[in-house]
């Protein structure tokens, strides 16, 4: 006999026999309860004075049987009925309420939230037979028509709300007498069903992520991903967190996802399980369910405790900002170098995220580096990663040893060098191009190249330098990312000239600036000589370019019009041959 779930404490042994007994007892799929089993679950409900809920499938087969209390219901963990390819779980509640009341806030929120086929409540009258029925399913997405061959009559439900107004997440129907309801349940639910895949509502998308590896499909990948954008903030201006939100969404567009919707809270504090209130966060849950989204993003950067509580709620894909410019970086590293660099990001992200249960037995490991009986898979997993670790940071400091080389030789050559550096997106590989008349690969979004790039550029008077582009820089860089791109960046120290280009028609320009500024300190260049160059003037008024120009002691360029070169190039000639007359 399977267990009973929930609140069985005070039973007497003959209450639980007739409960453990509900579980012998099958309901033909047409039908959403047959009578027998709701007059049964009403009179034992009013007996114990609590209420009674039964979890069955679509072939009828009753898998739980649960005990709540006088008010609710706890359902029990259904991650063993995974969605697979469907929209809908293939499993619905019906539970008792003692006071013939409607189906409740929380009753809506679990159909939302576990996907369900159907909430519903059968109330139960002082004499202990089942009054009304109360009956709601989830809706498709606003745009599509709801199933017509069920003929349901249909009431419908409060909009649920999440940042924005975000639609109708559920249908209630109106309030029946249990012995009057007639519903086909298995072609309503069909009809239901099959319309949620037409228009791609509540998507089942598997377990979340659990960090590491990619998880934003990008050009050539599975298709677009379809996100929820949420920052939470108790510090700083709304002003900051709004731009900060903007930056987001440029960053899930460079990873080529579709933002459906974005969402802003600024809570009194931040809560450590779920930075938010969970009331709010299954609202945003609900949205991003009803709209068909696979991934919520999160501007801050989630602890490993809050990626598990978060996913677990979710059931979708949970990542943050790291996680994310890590997915970016994954997909568009080419060369060896930044192949390596992007990995062992990738894996130092990850390994703290492996955590589970029966780690207490990875202590009675057996031999040495066998894995022995008792060691789990979860400590063998982090093994393998911190082995790959150790491998990846060996063959990076053979692929450092190459590129001093190759420095070396530039040294030997007696040319100047100039390292281009930069907020990402503010036109340095435009520049590069403009420059030297060669065709780095150039996108107008967040990091659309990763990789060194390194030219010869020679100036009207016959001389030569070597100019390099690099990655582009952004505010809070993921650690794990900055630790391996610092090899790539230590060809810094061997400018002569650092040219910070800086995207003039960016209204967060200046906050850019700090944070490239910001990341050449931790780099120890805060003392290399530099030249700022607004670039984009074209997009902006001439007056206003010249006064932040001059403000700011750059010189102002449109990397798409090199007639405006001159006095950059002048710039630069004067400052690599200081003896040079004009």
């Amino acid at each position: 006999m399977a267990a009973l779930h929930g609140n069985i404490t005070g039973l007497k042994a003959r209450e639980i026999r007739s409960l453990e007994r509900i579980y012998r007892r099958k309901v033909p799929p047409a039908e959403v309860v047959t009578a027998e089993l709701g007059r049964y679950l009403a009179a034992i409900s009013r007996e114990i004075a609590r209420q009674v809920g039964v979890i069955i499938d679509r072939r009828g087969v009753v898998q739980f049987v649960i005990i709540g209390d006088s008010r609710s219901v706890t359902i029990p963990d259904l991650s063993g009925f995974s969605l697979g390819p469907k929209r809908l779980r293939g499993l619905r509640l019906v539970h008792t309420h003692l006071n013939d009341e409607p189906l409740t806030a929380d009753d809506m929120t679990d159909l939302a939230l576990l996907r369900l086929d159907m909430m519903a409540a059968i109330g139960v009258l002082p004499d202990g037979m089942p009054g009304h029925m109360h009956l709601a399913h989830l809706l498709p997405p606003p745009e599509a028509g709801l199933p017509v061959e069920a003929g349901l009559p249909v009431e419908a439900g409060p909009p649920v709300e999440a940042g924005r107004p975000a639609g109708r997440a559920w249908m209630k129907l109106p309030p029946i007498w249990f012995h009057q309801l007639d519903v086909d349940f298995a072609s309503f639910i069909g009809a239901l069903e099959e319309e949620m895949l037409r228009v791609g509502g509540f998507a089942a998308t598997g377990r979340p992520a659990s960090g590491g590896q990619p998880v934003m499909a990008g050009k050539g990948g599975r298709g677009r991903e379809r996100t929820i954008l949420v920052s939470v903030a108790s510090k700083g201006t709304r002003g900051a967190q709004k731009e900060a939100m903007d930056e987001l969404a440029e960053l899930a567009a460079s990873a080529d996802a579709a933002v459906l919707d974005t969402v802003m809270q600024r809570p009194d504090r931040i809560n450590p399980k779920y930075l938010m209130g969970e009331g709010k966060l299954k609202e945003i849950i609900i949205t991003a369910l009803q709209k068909g989204a696979s991934v919520l993003i999160f501007d801050q950067e989630l602890t490993p405790s809050q990626m598990r509580s978060i996913s677990e709620l979710a059931e979708i894909k949970v990542i943050d900002r790291s996680q994310l410019i890590l997915d970016i970086f994954a997909s568009r590293a080419h060369s060896r170098d930044g192949k390596v660099q992007v990995e062992l990001a990738q894996l130092k992200y990850r390994l703290p995220m492996l955590t589970g249960k029966g780690t207490a037995l990875s202590r009675l490991m057996g031999g040495i580096g066998g894995r022995g009986p008792g060691e789990s898979k979860l400590e063998t997993d982090r093994r393998r990663v911190r082995d790959r670790i150790s491998h990846l940071e060996k063959t990076l400091k053979d692929l450092s040893r190459a590129r001093r080389q190759r420095k070396a030789r530039r040294s030997g050559t007696g040319l100047p060098i100039i390292s281009i550096v930069g907020y990402t997106n503010a036109g340095k590989s435009t520049l590069l191009n403009a420059l030297t008349n060669s065709d780095t690969i150039v996108e107008n979004r967040l990091f659309a190249t990763l990789d060194t790039a390194s030219r010869r550029l020679r100036f009207p008077r016959e001389r030569d330098v070597i100019i390099t582009d690099t990655v582009g820089f952004i505010r809070d860089l993921p650690k794990p990312l900055f630790a391996a791109f610092k090899a790539t960046l230590e060809e810094l120290e061997d400018a002569d000239i650092l040219l910070h280009v800086v995207d003039i028609s960016n209204p967060r320009f200046e906050e850019q600036m700090e944070s490239v500024e910001r990341i050449l300190k931790e780099l120890g260049l805060a003392e290399k000589e530099r030249l700022t160059v607004f670039n984009k003037s074209d997009l902006m008024d001439k007056e206003t370019v010249y006064m932040e120009a001059r403000s700011h002691g750059a010189i102002a360029v449109s990397a798409l019009d090199r007639k405006t070169f001159p006095r950059l190039l002048k710039e630069l000639e004067k400052r690599l041959w200081p003896g040079l007359k004009d």
